[in-house]
């Protein structure tokens, strides 16, 4: 029998209510509960400072890479050199879900319009509908890890391995979203949205994804039309089989560590990527400073890491440093699930705070 740990599903019905604004009051809603390095207010308001320029420099590299592979990858279609192709275009095409995770606090772009754009493009791409997710991630942030009140916890105690394993393609929360877009396109939303979603919002969730789904269905039948699979090798199927990086970067952000602390230091897990990786992944590698601080746009991040590190435990060097501890987490926890993996916080960090049950 599976050992039951504790109860993730919501059950606080007010446990929402700091996120009344899920893109204007979040950075206050986190701060009046959770542990927040020293930070004068004149850094902090420089660092929140959102512009432009930095971010649409990011995004046309991010689509004119997008555009060459996805030129290469057509004319290679039908040779061995599809394979690569396909990958690299793939992987560009999914790495939208860091994109849209990031856009969906309005920090991006200081012009809002540009931002929301740029925003339900990406969760169309990643199959992750933009009016459900951006109060979901919102209670995220303000609820990180607290079990019972994060819709988001990825690897809940004892962890689903397989289900791990299975997102390396994004099959099993590829499930659960188009799952989820078709329940809230009945017109009743899931249970866990009728937690977070205000009454306000519920229409454009439901209408948004049934805008999903009528895309989803042109694809296929343009696919049965063309005899081909190809326009699907463009368009949705990239989010699964580019998916690898995606997972390999999203667990590194929480997986493994402590639960009900209000200190992200203790639960979230900032890493030292390369160039690349650190563009793949909009820069969400610096995951304790953008919890701690969710205002501050992702390129001023590696700017706020520099402030805040001797306040913080050290970060990983790299992927396989931040793996190597969480493989092993999670496969103790398995059988073990209580166990977690402690953070050594600086000697003369404060202590956090514990997380009423």
């Amino acid at each position: 029998m599976k050992h039951v740990w504790k109860n993730y599903r919501l059950r606080d019905e007010t446990a929402g209510m700091a996120t009344a604004n899920a893109d204007g009051d979040l950075g206050h809603a986190v701060g009046t509960l959770w542990y927040a390095c020293p930070v004068s207010r004149k850094q902090l308001k420089e660092l929140m400072r959102r512009s432009d320029g930095p971010a649409l420099r990011f995004f046309a590299l991010w689509l004119a890479l997008l555009a060459v592979a996805g030129m290469t990858a057509f004319f290679a279609w039908g040779t061995w050199w599809a394979i690569p192709t396909f990958f690299i275009y793939g992987t560009l095409y999914a790495v939208a879900d860091h994109r849209h995770h990031e856009l969906s606090h309005g920090t991006g772009f200081r012009t809002r319009w540009i931002n929301e754009m740029f925003y339900h493009l990406c969760a169309f791409i990643t199959l992750r509908e933009g009016f459900y997710y951006r109060w979901s991630h919102s209670r995220h942030h303000t609820h990180t890890l607290l079990v019972g009140k994060d819709p988001e916890i990825a690897a809940p105690r004892p962890p689903n391995v397989w289900a791990q394993f299975l997102d390396f393609f994004f099959l099993h929360d590829g499930y659960v979203q188009v799952g989820r877009l078709l329940q809230n396109a009945t017109g009743n939303l899931t249970e866990d949205g009728k937690y977070f979603v205000p009454d306000g919002q519920r229409r454009a969730v439901i209408w948004a994804s049934r805008a999903y789904l009528a895309i989803i269905l042109a694809v296929a039948v343009i696919c049965v039309a063309a005899h081909s699979i190809l326009p699907a090798m463009f368009v949705i199927l990239p989010r699964f089989y580019g998916g690898v990086l995606c997972q390999v970067f999203n667990l590194t952000q929480h997986a493994g560590l402590d639960e009900d602390v209000f200190d992200h230091r203790l639960n979230t897990r900032t890493v030292i990527m390369n160039p690349v990786f650190a563009f793949l992944y909009a820069n969400m590698n610096y995951h304790i400073e953008h919890h701690m601080f969710p205002m501050v746009p992702f390129y001023r991040l590696p700017q706020l890491h520099r402030l805040i590190r001797q306040d913080c435990p050290p970060p990983y060097r790299g992927v396989l440093s931040a793996w190597a501890e969480l493989l092993p987490a999670l496969i103790r926890q398995r059988r073990e699930p209580a166990y977690f993996v402690q953070r050594q916080l600086p000697a003369h960090a404060r202590l956090p705070s514990q997380a009423a049950d």
